[in-house]
């Protein structure tokens, strides 16, 4: 497989560039002169040109391609983008300041983005909703369609999404293994280092010391699900901290469960008051109550895009270890929730894979 292309004959800027390379898991080919740089030109999938060496590649009138860079460590130099357009390169990176930016663009080489992770949140508007069983429900509904899927349990002090699906003895990192994670990480890496059930892949807290959610961390988790996954769910506690803020503001839509009664509803108004402001789409799936679910959704001022049906013995089915049945109300309404959200991804011909069938949790 072609490598990226380094030209410079800097050696300090050349050993940044070699680290930050490492950082997205990529080798470099190197050119220390831009006349040895003809060979990879074409065919490496990104050239990094080292500014020490711009004019003296542009002098040499390398044919067009797209994927250049001009990196520096000079910062504010103003003819660096006269360097850029000859050299034909789309931007100009100021290290160390741009270093993200770069291990994005190395990473991009190595990791090709094949899928478009669609992000779904999931609250509840009052303690006991139930918006973990319906997060775990919407993942599993996806997973066992064909679709590759991320669920990812935001709340520290929920116990662990792993114990509904009746997996807290599966392998893999939890939380607390993750939240030190900055730059980037492949989702086949991540799917290797989490459990991971057919084409459902958990990220769950644990049950020990409660573990804050840094923004960072939960940005290189949904960045590689992204890239990776068809679809993201993201059970969320009921309060809004960096990590969670980082989550809502990539969801494509963010479900709050509410139940139709006076305190739910009371309750709900303070969490979508909170949740509001940081997200785009925001909905409702009611638990039957005694107030009318479309009374309560009008009085909040949110779309409700369904009532949860009751699904008999649920507290015994998870208590006893096995998942939320999907042969049931609750999984019809998951295929019908996530089709009216997400418009179609709930369709197994979406990758071109066969249905998982029953396997995995």
């Amino acid at each position: 497989m072609p490598r990226p292309l380094a030209i410079t004959d800097d050696q300090e800027l050349l050993d940044d560039l070699l680290r930050i390379a490492a950082a997205a898991g990529v080798e470099l080919d190197v050119a220390h002169a831009a006349a040895h740089a003809r060979p990879y030109w074409i065919r490496a999938p990104l050239v990094v040109v080292g500014s020490d060496l711009a004019d003296d590649l542009a002098a040499t009138g390398p044919p067009p391609r797209q994927n250049v860079v001009v990196v520096t460590r000079t910062a504010d130099d103003p003819d660096m983008w006269r360097r850029c357009v000859a050299v034909g390169a789309h931007t100009v990176l100021e290290l160390p300041e741009a270093e993200r930016l770069l291990v994005e663009e190395f990473g991009d080489t190595a990791e090709p983005v094949t899928r478009a992770g669609t992000v779904l949140c999931v609250a509840g508007g009052k303690g006991g909703a139930g918006a973990t069983v319906l997060a775990a429900s919407l993942a599993l509904t996806a997973s066992r369609g064909g679709l590759r899927t991320l669920l990812v349990d935001a709340d520290p002090l929920g116990g662990g999404i792993d114990v509904l699906l009746g997996q807290e003895d599966a392998l893999g990192a939890r939380w607390p293994d993750v939240v030190g994670r900055e730059g980037r990480v492949s989702f086949a890496a991540l799917q290797e280092a989490l459990p991971t059930f057919g084409e459902l892949t958990v990220l769950s807290a644990h049950r020990g010391e409660p573990v804050r959610i840094p923004r960072e961390a939960m940005r290189v988790v949904l960045d590689a699900a992204q890239r990776g996954c068809d679809l993201v769910v993201v059970d969320l506690p009921r309060h809004v901290g960096e990590g969670e803020a980082e989550a809502l503001a990539r969801a494509a839509a963010t479900i709050v469960v509410v139940p139709a009664d006076l305190r739910g509803a009371l309750a709900a108004a303070q969490t979508v008051t909170l949740l509001r402001p940081g997200t785009g789409d925001l909905r409702l799936v009611m638990r039957a109550g005694t107030l009318d679910p479309e009374v309560v959704a009008a009085s909040l001022s949110v779309p409700c895009a369904g009532v949860l049906p009751e699904t008999r013995g649920l507290v015994e089915t998870v208590d006893r270890g096995d998942p939320p049945p999907l042969r049931s109300p609750l999984g019809r309404f998951c295929g019908e929730l996530l089709e009216s959200l997400v418009g179609g991804l709930s369709q197994s011909g979406r990758t071109g894979r066969p249905s998982a069938g029953a396997g995995g949790p």
